[in-house]
C-alpha cells in the first residue's frame, strides 16, 4: 500500500513538472513566498522601513506627491515612496505580501478544516446529522460573506490582531461550499466495498473515516484548497479596501488600493504596483490550481492519454475496432 501510494505521489509530480505553466505559477508563487520571509533582510539591504515617513520626499504645495520622477524612484527607494507619507513603496509591497498571503492561506486552511469535518460528519452520519448539517451548509453558502464581514469587522475591538480577524472571518464564513464537496465525495466512497467490509467488521466511524475515508478524499479536497487561496486573497484585499482590514501602519495590498484611489492621476506606480502584486499572485495560484486538478484527476489523465498518443500517434487505442481493408473478419 506504501509503495503504490509513493509510486501515485510520484506520479502526480511527474504530470505537474511536465506542465510549463504549472512550472511557471509554482516559480511566480514561490518567489513571493521567498521575497515576504525575507522582507525584513531586503529592507535593511534597501536601507528602510515600513514606517518611516520622508516629509522631504513630497511636495506639500501639491498636495503630497512624491519629487522627483515616477514617484520618487531613486538608489535609496527603489520603487518611490507613497504620496502624502513618504513611506518607502518596495518594503511597503514585501510587508503586504506577507500579510495578503498569510490570511489567504490561514482562511483557507480554516475553511479546509472545517468544511472536510462538516462535509464527513454529513456525508457519514445518519439521515438526520446529514439533513441538519446540509441545511446549515446551505445557509452558510446562500448568507452575503462580504456583508457579514464588515458587520463582524466592525464590532471587534480595536486591539484584536487584525490578519488573525481576518483569517477568521474569511475561513468562518466561506466552508459551505468545501463542505458540499466533501459531502458529495464521501457519499459515493462509503458504498465502496472497503469502507462497507471495515464497517461490517467492527470499526468505528472515527476509525473508518480516518483509515478509509480521508485518504480517498486528500486529491478533491487538495484541488479545492489550491482554488480557494487566490479567492481569499481577493477576499483580503476587498476587505482591505474597505478599510475593515489590517489598519495603519501595517502594510496590505488591499489597504494600498484604497489609498491609491485617490493619486492615480499624480502617481500612477502607487496603483499599478499593487494591483500587479495582486494580479500576479492570483493567477499564479489560479494556473497551479487548475494544473493540480488535471494532475490529480485520473479522468483528465485518461482524455489526456487517449488524445495525446491515441489520437495523434495511431496507436492501437485509437485505431481499436477499425478493420484495414482486405482484412480477415
Amino acid at each position: 500500500m506504501t509503495q503504490q501510494r509513493t509510486t501515485r505521489e510520484t506520479g502526480v509530480w511527474r504530470r505537474l513538472r511536465a506542465r510549463p505553466s504549472a512550472v511557471a505559477a509554482a516559480a511566480v508563487l514561490t518567489v513571493l513566498a521567498l521575497l515576504a520571509l525575507g522582507a525584513p533582510l531586503l529592507a535593511a539591504l534597501e536601507g528602510q522601513d515600513a514606517t518611516t515617513y520622508h516629509d522631504a520626499l513630497i511636495d506639500s504645495a501639491r498636495g503630497g506627491v512624491p519629487t522627483g520622477t515616477h514617484g520618487g524612484i531613486s538608489a535609496d527607494h527603489w520603487l518611490g515612496v507613497e504620496p502624502g507619507t513618504g513611506r518607502d513603496l518596495f518594503v511597503r509591497l514585501l510587508y503586504g505580501a506577507r500579510i495578503s498571503l498569510l490570511v489567504a492561506l490561514g482562511a483557507t486552511a480554516v475553511q479546509v478544516l472545517t468544511g472536510v469535518t462538516i462535509g464527513l460528519a454529513a456525508g457519514f452520519g445518519s439521515r438526520l446529522v446529514d439533513t441538519v448539517l446540509s441545511r446549515l451548509t446551505d445557509v452558510m453558502i446562500a448568507l452575503p460573506m462580504l456583508v457579514l464581514g464588515v458587520a463582524l469587522t466592525a464590532v471587534v475591538p480595536a486591539g484584536f490582531p487584525r490578519p488573525l480577524l481576518l483569517i477568521i472571518v474569511i475561513g468562518l464564513l466561506n466552508w459551505g461550499s468545501t463542505a458540499r464537496v466533501v459531502r458529495a465525495q464521501t457519499l459515493s466512497l462509503k458504498k465502496l466495498d472497503h469502507v462497507a467490509a471495515a464497517r461490517l467488521a467492527g470499526w468505528r466511524p472515527a476509525r473508518v473515516a480516518r483509515r478509509e475515508l480521508l485518504p480517498a478524499l486528500a486529491a478533491p479536497v487538495i484541488t479545492y484548497a489550491a482554488i480557494l487561496v487566490p479567492t481569499n486573497i481577493v477576499a483580503e484585499a476587498s476587505l482591505s479596501f474597505l478599510g475593515i482590514g489590517v489598519k495603519p501602519p501595517t502594510a496590505s495590498w488591499g489597504q494600498m488600493l484604497s489609498t491609491a484611489t485617490t493619486w492615480f492621476r499624480a502617481d500612477p506606480l502607487y496603483v499599478l504596483l499593487p494591483a500587479a502584486c495582486l494580479f500576479v499572485t492570483v493567477l499564479a495560484f489560479t494556473v497551479l490550481g487548475d494544473a493540480v486538478r488535471a494532475a490529480l484527476d485520473p479522468r483528465e489523465r485518461s482524455r489526456l492519454r487517449v488524445g495525446t498518443r491515441g489520437g495523434s500517434r495511431g496507436t492501437p487505442a485509437a485505431t481499436a475496432g477499425h478493420t484495414p481493408k482486405g482484412a480477415a473478419a
